[in-house]
């Protein structure tokens, strides 16, 4: 068992001195292309779809078999205060307008009373002596035999179904979906290097949009693009 253990902590220093000399890839990073919600017979679901783009350091501790873990987050909540994203948005505006750049999104998330909160995990693995990749999502996964076909998955995410209970027709919601890589479940000594290299900060940051049930039925959609 020591050696054993001893042979995996080379592994991982001569992995982080790998790591530390490979080159950083250009685009890379979780970003938001596509959120939407849908309303059936048992409640709403919540989706969203990432361009999902791994850096060269990344991938390359993929490729010696090490699982890089993923969270996918959805919310709802109703704004206690709408006119407060109102001002924020108009001084966000004039801000950027000032600077030449475009507007971005902003909300107080902190400010809404929460209705609905869920997250999952998802593994993305490479199996070296199979050549394979894996999507887990708790007792479920699906191997792949190219990295492209496995992140075509990884990059769409959906929530639980939500009881349409909780939703009141004559109020109005704002949806919030998000996707990151989680360092603190990479193996220990991969944490310390994680924590200060921001090639492992993976985060496609919270989106917001606005969904409102009155004018949802069944089978409908609402989306952003």
């Amino acid at each position: 068992m020591h050696f054993c253990t001893k042979q995996f902590k080379n592994f991982l220093f001569g992995l982080l001195l790998a790591l530390s000399l490979a080159p950083v890839a250009h685009a890379e990073g979780i970003a938001i292309s596509k959120v939407e919600v849908r309303l059936d017979e048992q409640g709403y679901l919540l989706s969203g779809s990432y361009d999902v783009e791994l850096n060269a350091p990344i991938r390359l501790a993929l490729s010696r078999g090490i699982p890089l873990y993923f969270v996918g987050e959805f919310s709802i909540s109703r704004p206690r205060w709408g006119w407060v994203d109102e001002l924020q948005q108009t001084v966000s505006s004039g801000i950027a307008s000032l600077w030449g750049d475009e507007p971005t999104q902003t909300h107080w998330a902190w400010l809404d009373e929460d209705v609905y909160a869920g997250e999952h995990t998802i593994k993305f693995s490479y199996n070296i002596l199979t050549r394979q990749y894996r999507i887990s999502r708790g007792s479920l996964f699906q191997n792949f035999a190219s990295y492209e076909d496995a992140i075509n998955l990884l990059s769409r995410q959906n929530s639980e179904v939500i009881s349409q209970d909780l939703l009141d027709t004559d109020e109005e919601y704002v949806a919030s979906a998000r996707l990151h890589l989680d360092v603190s479940q990479l193996p220990s000594l991969l944490q310390v290097n994680a924590l200060t290299d921001n090639n492992w900060t993976l985060d496609s940051d919270w989106y917001h949009w606005e969904i409102k049930p009155a004018k949802m039925v069944i089978g409908a959609e609402g989306q952003v693009e």
